[in-house]
């Protein structure tokens, strides 16, 4: 599928499956992943790092930044393939927004709600998109991505507090006729699923007792967008005080 398809999808559907986008890359990415999380981590605030458990580093779940606190996810997210595939399906050149981790622990990886991440985002417009990258196998029992077609197209639904570290703010009308008319995505190592910031989305939990669910997100805004910097450190500072207070950071 050339480029002109590719972003005739996006618009239409409001995502994109791209298999096997970078196969290649998955070991590498996986090693440098292990790099950071041994050297970097740690030195890291506690509100660019999510553990299911805080007190079990063994359930990593979310890593913020990346590109800010490594060199090699830092060229990764602004040089190369992922970039030039986010200015093709917006249609303009983009900004380099945020590169995060993502895990569900075998067992206790929990449900990610409906959302639009644009809710987070607070753009106007909200001309920016989410890609996300599976590292290793992906399916119904350990928390493939799950899509509402053409969601985007209908503007904001309204959101509210869930209670999930790391997403904390979901669908509050989500309805049966939006699960129903899902479409879910598994996926291998280096398929790549790209998303439009009003596009609704949501993962269930990891129910495998031996797999994890590794994958990559990337985040850019279109050059367009006009982030309300009001709104965004309003709602940083009352999601970190939510945090601090709930004893999950």
């Amino acid at each position: 599928m050339n480029s002109t398809c590719w972003k005739r999808s996006f618009v239409d559907a409001g995502y994109i499956f791209y298999p096997s986008f970078a196969s290649d890359r998955v070991n590498e990415i996986l090693g440098n992943l292990e790099r950071v999380i041994e050297e970097t981590v740690p030195t890291m605030p506690p509100e660019h790092v999510f553990y299911e458990d805080k007190t079990d580093k063994s359930t990593l779940k979310q890593l913020q930044h990346l590109h800010v606190y490594d060199e090699y996810f830092g060229k990764l997210m602004t040089e190369g393939p992922f970039r030039e595939l986010a200015a093709t399906l917006l249609g303009e050149p983009v900004v380099c927004e945020n590169m995060q981790y993502f895990n569900k622990p075998p067992g206790i990886g929990q449900p990610t709600p409906a959302h639009q991440d644009g809710y987070y985002f607070k753009l106007d417009p909200p001309q920016a998109l989410t890609m996300w990258l599976a590292l290793e196998p992906v399916d119904a029992e350990n928390g493939c991505v799950r899509y509402v077609p053409k969601s985007h197209l209908a503007g904001m639904r309204p959101h509210g507090l869930t209670g999930t570290l790391g997403f904390s703010q979901g669908i509050t009308d989500f309805s049966t006729a939006d699960e129903e008319s899902e479409v879910a995505f598994p996926a291998q190592p280096g398929d790549l699923l790209a998303h439009h910031a009003l596009t609704i989305h949501r993962a269930e939990g990891n129910e495998s007792q031996t797999r994890t669910r590794r994958a990559l997100g990337l985040i850019y805004y279109g050059k367009s967008a006009n982030v309300d910097q009001a709104a965004r450190e309003r709602y940083q500072s009352e999601l970190k005080e939510e945090l601090t207070r709930s004893d999950k950071i």
